[in-house]
């Protein structure tokens, strides 16, 4: 696997690869490369690094990108990758919001190009969302959710390319909201949070939404709920947050105030996220083990 890009993405999917026994090369222009990649893996030899983007590619089965957000430099990037890469090498992108189609345009033999976006960190979080642009080979599509198959992943294809695919887009309905909430005095920064862990982070961890819907209509199913309750539901008007930059200021003041800032603070946040995700992912996988009663 070849990594492109030493930030939080791409060393998250580096340490998930090397965990599962690959061999992984990292490339990056940054000067501290060396010393970064030391400090995460040591001196074991199954992780290497280089500046050279071409050499760092050129014998990858899988190519993940995880430069910045720009397109242009995701093209000039790919252009790259295209000339050294494998003829049959998956050249994805962790991008999460640029398409396929947009990093390809202009380049030739783009079938390879697709985005594999991860849910950040991508060593503990599994979803995958896998997404074809117009020029991508089908067989690329599918060597791609093997691949990360293997990474025990959970790939999903997402067959019809829209800005911020699927999951950051539920996810901006929902803070988007909730920043609504927050801003108009219903409900603290901290109260907001426990509401969502104590009621659909813990529903959506075990169940799906339209899952849910079949649960919330009892032996009716979801047809009983939207007809019921989900139709007096269906009436609430999304609210709109304040575009002043006072309020938004006055937003990041409170969360961290709820929740600090700075590394030791950050290290501190992470550990804990790590730690319960990893009990959640660890119990769900006891409990699915075992004989249905």
């Amino acid at each position: 696997m070849a990594v492109v890009g030493a930030g939080v993405i791409g060393l998250s999917w580096a340490r998930l690869a090397h965990r599962h026994g690959w061999r992984v090369v990292i490339t990056d222009p940054r000067p501290d490369l060396r010393e970064l990649v030391e400090s995460e893996f040591g001196g074991d030899d199954r992780v290497s690094w280089t500046a050279d983007l071409a050499k760092a590619v050129e014998a990858a089965d899988l190519v993940q990108e995880n430069g910045p957000e720009r397109l242009p430099v995701k093209q000039e990037l790919f252009a790259e990758i295209l000339r050294a890469a494998p003829a049959d090498a998956v050249l994805a992108t962790s991008s999460s919001s640029i398409t396929a189609s947009l990093i390809a345009a202009g380049l030739d033999n783009a079938g390879r190009i697709l985005v594999g976006h991860p849910f950040n960190p991508p060593e503990l979080m599994p979803l995958v969302e896998v997404l074809p642009g117009a020029k991508t080979d089908e067989s690329t599509v599918t060597r791609a959710v093997e691949l990360y198959t293997e990474l025990d992943r959970v790939p999903v294809v997402i067959r019809r390319e829209i800005p911020g695919f699927v999951a950051n887009r539920l996810q901006k309905v929902l803070s988007t909201e909730a920043t609504y909430l927050v801003q108009s005095g219903v409900v603290s920064v901290e109260d907001l949070d426990i509401i969502l862990q104590n009621s659909l982070g813990l529903r959506w961890a075990t169940i799906g939404l339209f899952e849910g819907n079949v649960l919330g209509g009892g032996p009716g199913g979801a047809r009983h709920l939207f007809e019921g309750v989900g139709a007096e539901v269906g009436k609430i008007e999304p609210g709109k947050p304040s575009a002043d930059p006072a309020l938004r200021e006055e937003l990041i003041e409170h969360i961290e105030g709820a929740y600090g800032s700075g590394q030791q603070n950050y290290e501190r946040l992470v550990a804990k996220r790590d730690r319960r995700t990893h009990a959640v992912l660890e119990a769900l996988a006891k409990v699915d083990n075992q004989p249905a009663v």
